[in-house]
Protein backbone atom coordinates (compact mmCIF):
# COMPACT_ATOMS: atom_id res chain seq x y z
CA UNK A 1 0.00 0.00 0.00
CA UNK A 2 1.47 3.35 -0.67
CA UNK A 3 1.79 6.39 1.56
CA UNK A 4 -0.39 9.09 1.10
CA UNK A 5 0.57 12.82 1.83
CA UNK A 6 -1.94 13.21 4.26
CA UNK A 7 -0.58 10.48 6.84
CA UNK A 8 2.70 11.86 6.73
CA UNK A 9 1.44 15.50 7.87
CA UNK A 10 -0.80 13.99 10.49
CA UNK A 11 2.07 12.15 11.58
CA UNK A 12 4.23 15.58 11.68
CA UNK A 13 1.66 17.58 13.36
CA UNK A 14 0.57 14.76 16.06
CA UNK A 15 4.72 14.83 16.82
CA UNK A 16 4.76 18.39 17.69
CA UNK A 17 1.41 18.02 20.03
CA UNK A 18 3.47 15.62 22.12
CA UNK A 19 6.27 17.74 22.10
CA UNK A 20 4.54 20.31 23.28
CA UNK A 21 2.63 18.38 25.57
CA UNK A 22 5.98 17.35 27.42
CA UNK A 23 7.24 20.87 27.14
CA UNK A 24 10.09 20.55 24.67
CA UNK A 25 9.05 22.82 22.10
CA UNK A 26 9.38 27.09 22.40
CA UNK A 27 5.39 28.96 22.45
CA UNK A 28 5.85 30.25 19.07
CA UNK A 29 6.49 26.74 17.77
CA UNK A 30 3.50 25.58 19.84
CA UNK A 31 1.44 28.17 18.18
CA UNK A 32 1.98 26.98 15.23
CA UNK A 33 0.26 23.83 15.13
CA UNK A 34 -3.19 23.80 14.16
CA UNK A 35 -6.16 24.51 15.94
CA UNK A 36 -7.71 21.11 15.91
CA UNK A 37 -4.18 19.56 17.28
CA UNK A 38 -3.42 22.27 20.00
CA UNK A 39 -7.11 21.16 20.95
CA UNK A 40 -6.15 17.73 21.16
CA UNK A 41 -3.54 18.46 23.30
CA UNK A 42 -5.56 18.94 26.51
CA UNK A 43 -8.68 16.88 26.33
CA UNK A 44 -7.52 13.08 26.05
CA UNK A 45 -4.82 10.85 27.00
CA UNK A 46 -3.47 8.72 24.20
CA UNK A 47 -3.18 5.63 26.62
CA UNK A 48 -4.63 5.18 30.31
CA UNK A 49 -4.37 2.58 32.14
CA UNK A 50 -7.47 2.21 34.55
CA UNK A 51 -7.61 0.48 38.41
CA UNK A 52 -8.76 -2.71 37.09
CA UNK A 53 -5.92 -3.42 34.32
CA UNK A 54 -7.30 -2.48 31.65
CA UNK A 55 -5.93 0.32 29.34
CA UNK A 56 -7.99 2.83 27.15
CA UNK A 57 -6.23 3.51 23.69
CA UNK A 58 -7.30 6.85 21.96
CA UNK A 59 -5.91 8.71 18.99
CA UNK A 60 -7.14 12.25 17.22
CA UNK A 61 -7.69 11.59 13.47
CA UNK A 62 -10.85 12.69 11.59
CA UNK A 63 -9.47 12.49 8.28
CA UNK A 64 -8.83 8.14 8.38
CA UNK A 65 -11.67 5.75 7.48
CA UNK A 66 -9.96 3.29 10.10
CA UNK A 67 -7.30 3.34 13.43
CA UNK A 68 -6.63 0.36 15.13
CA UNK A 69 -4.12 -0.53 17.72
CA UNK A 70 -1.67 -3.29 17.94
CA UNK A 71 -0.78 -4.22 21.16
CA UNK A 72 1.12 -7.26 22.75
CA UNK A 73 -0.11 -10.43 23.11
CA UNK A 74 -3.59 -9.98 21.54
CA UNK A 75 -3.99 -12.33 18.71
CA UNK A 76 -5.74 -9.18 16.51
CA UNK A 77 -5.62 -6.05 16.42
CA UNK A 78 -8.10 -3.67 18.70
CA UNK A 79 -10.07 -2.20 16.32
CA UNK A 80 -11.13 1.86 17.65
CA UNK A 81 -14.20 3.81 17.26
CA UNK A 82 -14.34 7.37 16.42
CA UNK A 83 -16.24 10.46 17.77
CA UNK A 84 -15.95 13.47 16.68
CA UNK A 85 -12.78 12.40 15.64
CA UNK A 86 -11.10 11.05 18.36
CA UNK A 87 -10.69 7.29 17.95
CA UNK A 88 -11.04 5.07 21.28
CA UNK A 89 -11.18 1.36 22.72
CA UNK A 90 -10.58 0.04 26.30
CA UNK A 91 -9.02 -3.53 26.40
CA UNK A 92 -9.95 -6.38 29.05
CA UNK A 93 -8.32 -6.14 32.39
CA UNK A 94 -4.68 -7.28 31.50
CA UNK A 95 -1.86 -9.12 33.40
CA UNK A 96 0.95 -6.98 35.19
CA UNK A 97 3.83 -6.08 32.30
CA UNK A 98 5.37 -3.92 30.12
CA UNK A 99 3.43 -3.86 27.12
CA UNK A 100 4.74 -2.56 23.39
CA UNK A 101 2.11 -0.97 21.30
CA UNK A 102 1.62 0.97 18.35
CA UNK A 103 -1.39 2.82 16.82
CA UNK A 104 -2.45 1.27 12.64
CA UNK A 105 -3.75 4.11 10.53
CA UNK A 106 -5.34 2.79 7.43
CA UNK A 107 -3.04 0.00 7.57
CA UNK A 108 0.20 1.86 8.28
CA UNK A 109 1.74 1.33 12.09
CA UNK A 110 3.50 4.70 14.05
CA UNK A 111 3.93 5.52 17.41
CA UNK A 112 1.93 6.99 19.99
CA UNK A 113 2.93 10.73 19.53
CA UNK A 114 1.78 11.58 23.02
CA UNK A 115 4.01 9.06 24.47
CA UNK A 116 7.93 9.49 25.40
CA UNK A 117 8.27 5.86 26.38
CA UNK A 118 9.48 3.81 22.99
CA UNK A 119 11.31 0.72 22.52
CA UNK A 120 14.88 0.39 21.18
CA UNK A 121 13.93 -1.73 18.16
CA UNK A 122 15.20 -2.36 14.84
CA UNK A 123 12.52 -3.09 12.57
CA UNK A 124 8.96 -2.05 14.25
CA UNK A 125 7.64 1.53 15.85
CA UNK A 126 6.49 0.48 18.78
CA UNK A 127 5.43 2.69 22.02
CA UNK A 128 5.35 0.93 25.51
CA UNK A 129 3.67 1.36 28.64
CA UNK A 130 3.34 -0.64 32.16
CA UNK A 131 0.23 -2.24 33.31
CA UNK A 132 1.36 -2.50 37.08
CA UNK A 133 0.42 -5.41 39.59
CA UNK A 134 0.29 -5.52 43.47
CA UNK A 135 2.15 -6.34 44.87
CA UNK A 136 5.12 -4.78 42.61
CA UNK A 137 5.85 -7.58 40.31
CA UNK A 138 9.75 -8.29 40.06
CA UNK A 139 10.51 -6.52 36.93
CA UNK A 140 9.37 -2.91 38.17
CA UNK A 141 11.41 -1.38 40.79
CA UNK A 142 11.23 -1.35 44.41
CA UNK A 143 13.14 0.38 47.37
CA UNK A 144 15.77 -2.54 47.88
CA UNK A 145 19.40 -2.23 46.95
CA UNK A 146 20.12 -1.98 43.49
CA UNK A 147 22.93 -3.18 40.92
CA UNK A 148 24.68 -1.29 38.54
CA UNK A 149 23.82 -1.88 34.77
CA UNK A 150 27.21 -0.66 32.59
CA UNK A 151 26.66 0.30 28.89
CA UNK A 152 29.92 -0.98 27.21
CA UNK A 153 30.81 0.17 23.82
CA UNK A 154 33.49 -1.69 21.67
CA UNK A 155 35.18 -2.42 18.14
CA UNK A 156 33.94 -5.54 16.64
CA UNK A 157 36.19 -7.09 13.81
CA UNK A 158 33.36 -9.89 13.26
CA UNK A 159 30.18 -8.55 13.11
CA UNK A 160 29.54 -8.05 9.21
CA UNK A 161 27.52 -4.39 8.04
CA UNK A 162 28.13 -2.77 11.38
CA UNK A 163 28.26 1.12 11.18
CA UNK A 164 31.63 2.17 12.54
CA UNK A 165 32.15 -1.50 13.50
CA UNK A 166 30.59 -0.09 16.37
CA UNK A 167 28.97 -2.70 18.80
CA UNK A 168 27.66 -2.67 22.91
CA UNK A 169 26.49 -4.87 25.22
CA UNK A 170 25.15 -4.37 28.61
CA UNK A 171 26.65 -6.05 32.21
CA UNK A 172 24.67 -6.03 35.12
CA UNK A 173 26.47 -6.19 38.39
CA UNK A 174 24.94 -7.16 41.33
CA UNK A 175 24.32 -4.70 44.91
CA UNK A 176 27.52 -5.06 47.00
CA UNK A 177 29.25 -6.19 43.78
CA UNK A 178 33.41 -6.61 45.10
CA UNK A 179 35.76 -7.43 42.34
CA UNK A 180 37.98 -9.02 45.13
CA UNK A 181 35.38 -11.36 46.32
CA UNK A 182 35.04 -15.13 45.12
CA UNK A 183 34.11 -14.66 41.39
CA UNK A 184 30.50 -14.26 40.38
CA UNK A 185 28.84 -16.82 38.37
CA UNK A 186 27.71 -15.30 35.30
CA UNK A 187 24.16 -15.18 32.93
CA UNK A 188 24.61 -14.71 29.15
CA UNK A 189 20.75 -13.39 28.44
CA UNK A 190 20.24 -12.80 24.55
CA UNK A 191 17.19 -10.68 23.07
CA UNK A 192 14.55 -11.76 20.08
CA UNK A 193 14.98 -10.58 16.78
CA UNK A 194 14.97 -6.37 15.60
CA UNK A 195 15.57 -5.55 19.13
CA UNK A 196 18.40 -4.17 20.56
CA UNK A 197 21.23 -4.69 23.54
CA UNK A 198 18.95 -2.83 25.87
CA UNK A 199 15.93 -4.83 25.46
CA UNK A 200 16.37 -6.75 28.35
CA UNK A 201 17.06 -3.99 30.84
CA UNK A 202 14.37 -1.17 28.98
CA UNK A 203 11.58 -3.20 28.81
CA UNK A 204 12.60 -6.65 30.12
CA UNK A 205 13.22 -5.06 33.51
CA UNK A 206 16.53 -8.04 34.15
CA UNK A 207 18.11 -5.66 36.80
CA UNK A 208 15.34 -5.76 38.94
CA UNK A 209 14.30 -8.85 38.79
CA UNK A 210 17.92 -10.25 39.75
CA UNK A 211 17.84 -7.17 42.09
CA UNK A 212 14.93 -8.56 43.95
CA UNK A 213 15.72 -12.34 43.87
CA UNK A 214 19.02 -11.85 45.17
CA UNK A 215 16.96 -9.67 48.06
CA UNK A 216 15.23 -12.23 48.72
CA UNK A 217 17.62 -14.90 49.24
CA UNK A 218 16.10 -16.70 45.74
CA UNK A 219 19.23 -16.59 43.91
CA UNK A 220 22.83 -16.47 43.79
CA UNK A 221 24.71 -13.03 42.91
CA UNK A 222 25.53 -13.23 39.87
CA UNK A 223 26.97 -10.75 36.66
CA UNK A 224 24.66 -10.55 33.89
CA UNK A 225 25.62 -10.16 30.53
CA UNK A 226 23.49 -8.54 27.56
CA UNK A 227 25.24 -8.61 24.59
CA UNK A 228 23.79 -7.32 20.70
CA UNK A 229 23.11 -10.24 19.21
CA UNK A 230 23.97 -9.99 15.82
CA UNK A 231 26.33 -11.31 13.50
CA UNK A 232 25.09 -9.98 10.38
CA UNK A 233 23.27 -6.57 10.79
CA UNK A 234 21.67 -7.09 7.72
CA UNK A 235 19.60 -9.45 9.21
CA UNK A 236 18.10 -6.24 11.30
CA UNK A 237 16.65 -4.79 8.06
CA UNK A 238 15.10 -7.60 6.25
CA UNK A 239 11.16 -7.57 7.71
CA UNK A 240 10.68 -11.04 8.22
CA UNK A 241 6.90 -11.17 7.31
CA UNK A 242 8.06 -11.17 3.51
CA UNK A 243 10.57 -14.27 4.01
CA UNK A 244 9.08 -17.35 3.80
CA UNK A 245 10.48 -19.98 6.65
CA UNK A 246 13.65 -21.64 4.72
CA UNK A 247 14.93 -18.15 3.67
CA UNK A 248 14.25 -16.46 7.16
CA UNK A 249 15.99 -19.63 8.88
CA UNK A 250 19.06 -19.59 6.17
CA UNK A 251 19.27 -15.67 7.69
CA UNK A 252 18.81 -16.50 11.56
CA UNK A 253 21.24 -19.87 10.70
CA UNK A 254 24.17 -17.37 9.32
CA UNK A 255 23.93 -15.05 11.83
CA UNK A 256 24.28 -17.71 14.68
CA UNK A 257 26.98 -18.92 13.55
CA UNK A 258 28.64 -15.37 13.13
CA UNK A 259 27.15 -14.31 16.83
CA UNK A 260 28.35 -17.53 18.53
CA UNK A 261 32.22 -16.27 17.70
CA UNK A 262 31.04 -12.64 18.57
CA UNK A 263 30.24 -13.86 21.95
CA UNK A 264 33.39 -16.43 22.53
CA UNK A 265 35.85 -14.81 21.24
CA UNK A 266 34.78 -10.88 21.31
CA UNK A 267 32.61 -10.12 24.40
CA UNK A 268 33.28 -12.85 27.11
CA UNK A 269 37.03 -12.22 26.60
CA UNK A 270 36.48 -8.40 27.58
CA UNK A 271 34.47 -8.92 30.07
CA UNK A 272 36.50 -11.23 31.84
CA UNK A 273 38.79 -8.64 31.59
CA UNK A 274 36.54 -5.72 33.19
CA UNK A 275 34.64 -8.43 36.34
CA UNK A 276 35.84 -10.71 38.02
CA UNK A 277 33.54 -13.60 37.02
CA UNK A 278 33.69 -17.42 36.83
CA UNK A 279 35.75 -18.66 33.87
CA UNK A 280 34.38 -22.45 33.97
CA UNK A 281 31.06 -23.78 32.86
CA UNK A 282 29.45 -25.13 35.96
CA UNK A 283 29.02 -21.56 36.82
CA UNK A 284 28.39 -19.90 33.45
CA UNK A 285 24.61 -19.89 32.27
CA UNK A 286 23.00 -18.95 28.68
CA UNK A 287 19.75 -17.65 28.25
CA UNK A 288 17.47 -16.09 25.42
CA UNK A 289 13.62 -15.11 24.32
CA UNK A 290 12.48 -16.08 20.86
CA UNK A 291 15.88 -15.53 18.14
CA UNK A 292 17.63 -15.22 21.28
CA UNK A 293 16.02 -18.87 22.14
CA UNK A 294 17.90 -20.47 19.83
CA UNK A 295 21.11 -18.83 20.10
CA UNK A 296 21.51 -20.06 23.36
CA UNK A 297 20.79 -23.56 22.31
CA UNK A 298 22.69 -23.54 19.35
CA UNK A 299 25.53 -21.86 21.28
CA UNK A 300 25.64 -24.30 23.96
CA UNK A 301 25.09 -27.45 22.28
CA UNK A 302 28.10 -26.56 19.72
CA UNK A 303 30.14 -25.91 22.46
CA UNK A 304 29.69 -27.84 25.64
CA UNK A 305 32.67 -26.46 26.98
CA UNK A 306 31.51 -22.99 27.98
CA UNK A 307 27.39 -23.64 29.45
CA UNK A 308 26.33 -25.77 31.75
CA UNK A 309 22.86 -23.90 32.62
CA UNK A 310 20.45 -23.03 29.29
CA UNK A 311 17.14 -21.39 28.91
CA UNK A 312 15.43 -21.21 25.90
CA UNK A 313 11.70 -18.80 26.09
CA UNK A 314 10.36 -19.35 23.01
CA UNK A 315 13.04 -19.86 20.72
CA UNK A 316 12.62 -20.04 17.07
CA UNK A 317 12.14 -23.10 15.88
CA UNK A 318 15.03 -25.55 16.09
CA UNK A 319 13.22 -27.66 13.77
CA UNK A 320 13.42 -25.34 10.50
CA UNK A 321 17.16 -24.53 11.42
CA UNK A 322 19.76 -25.64 8.69
CA UNK A 323 22.44 -26.37 11.41
CA UNK A 324 21.17 -29.24 13.09
CA UNK A 325 21.85 -29.06 17.16
CA UNK A 326 23.96 -32.05 18.61
CA UNK A 327 21.81 -32.86 20.77
CA UNK A 328 23.38 -35.59 22.73
CA UNK A 329 22.87 -35.26 26.49
CA UNK A 330 26.23 -36.67 28.24
CA UNK A 331 28.28 -34.43 25.63
CA UNK A 332 26.36 -31.93 26.91
CA UNK A 333 26.87 -32.72 30.20
CA UNK A 334 23.97 -29.53 31.40
CA UNK A 335 22.95 -28.79 34.88
CA UNK A 336 19.35 -28.10 33.48
CA UNK A 337 18.13 -27.30 30.26
CA UNK A 338 14.75 -24.90 30.68
CA UNK A 339 12.02 -24.50 28.20
CA UNK A 340 9.32 -22.18 28.15
CA UNK A 341 6.53 -21.28 25.36
CA UNK A 342 3.01 -19.57 25.51
CA UNK A 343 0.36 -22.04 24.75
CA UNK A 344 -1.24 -19.37 22.20
CA UNK A 345 2.49 -18.90 20.67
CA UNK A 346 2.71 -20.15 16.97
CA UNK A 347 6.02 -21.28 18.14
CA UNK A 348 4.18 -23.57 20.71
CA UNK A 349 4.19 -26.75 18.55
CA UNK A 350 7.66 -26.43 17.48
CA UNK A 351 8.41 -26.18 21.11
CA UNK A 352 6.70 -28.61 22.21
CA UNK A 353 8.36 -31.13 19.36
CA UNK A 354 11.56 -30.16 20.86
CA UNK A 355 11.13 -30.64 24.44
CA UNK A 356 9.62 -34.22 22.81
CA UNK A 357 13.09 -34.99 21.49
CA UNK A 358 15.18 -33.51 24.52
CA UNK A 359 13.36 -35.85 26.82
CA UNK A 360 13.57 -38.87 24.86
CA UNK A 361 17.61 -38.09 24.72
CA UNK A 362 17.47 -37.81 28.58
CA UNK A 363 18.37 -34.04 28.67
CA UNK A 364 17.64 -32.51 32.25
CA UNK A 365 14.88 -30.90 30.91
CA UNK A 366 12.22 -28.47 32.87
CA UNK A 367 9.90 -27.82 30.13
CA UNK A 368 6.76 -25.51 31.14
CA UNK A 369 3.72 -24.34 28.82
CA UNK A 370 2.05 -20.94 30.12
CA UNK A 371 -0.97 -18.84 29.00
CA UNK A 372 -0.42 -16.51 26.07
CA UNK A 373 1.48 -15.55 23.39
CA UNK A 374 4.98 -14.23 21.85
CA UNK A 375 5.05 -11.65 24.69
CA UNK A 376 7.30 -10.08 27.70
CA UNK A 377 4.41 -11.51 30.23
CA UNK A 378 5.46 -14.77 29.63
CA UNK A 379 9.49 -13.71 29.14
CA UNK A 380 9.36 -11.69 32.63
CA UNK A 381 7.61 -15.13 34.52
CA UNK A 382 11.00 -17.17 32.49
CA UNK A 383 13.27 -15.62 33.73
CA UNK A 384 12.60 -15.08 37.03
CA UNK A 385 11.58 -19.33 37.29
CA UNK A 386 14.89 -19.53 35.58
CA UNK A 387 17.32 -17.12 37.34
CA UNK A 388 16.30 -18.51 40.74
CA UNK A 389 17.44 -22.15 39.76
CA UNK A 390 20.76 -21.34 38.71
CA UNK A 391 24.21 -22.27 40.30
CA UNK A 392 23.18 -24.24 42.64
Amino acid sequence: MSLRPKPIVRLFVAALVGFAMAGLLPPALIEAATPAAKVSATVFKSHEVHADRSVTFRFRDPTSSQVQVRLENQKTLLTMTQTDGLWSVTTPPLAPSTYWYSFVIDGRDQMDPFNRISIPNYAYYDSALTVPGSPTPPWEATAISHGTVTHHFYTSNLVENLPGGQSDYYVYTPPSYDPAAEAYPVLVLLHGYSQSAADWTALGGANFILDRLIAEGKAKPMVVVMPLGYGDMTLTRVPIEGLDGKALYAKLDRNEALFSQVLLTEILPRVEVDYHIARDRDHRAIAGLSMGGLQSLDISLNHPDTFAWVGAFSPASYLASSRPLPLDARAADLKLLWLGCGIDDELFASEQKLAGVLDAKHFPLMAVASPGGHSWVNWHEYLVDFAARLFK
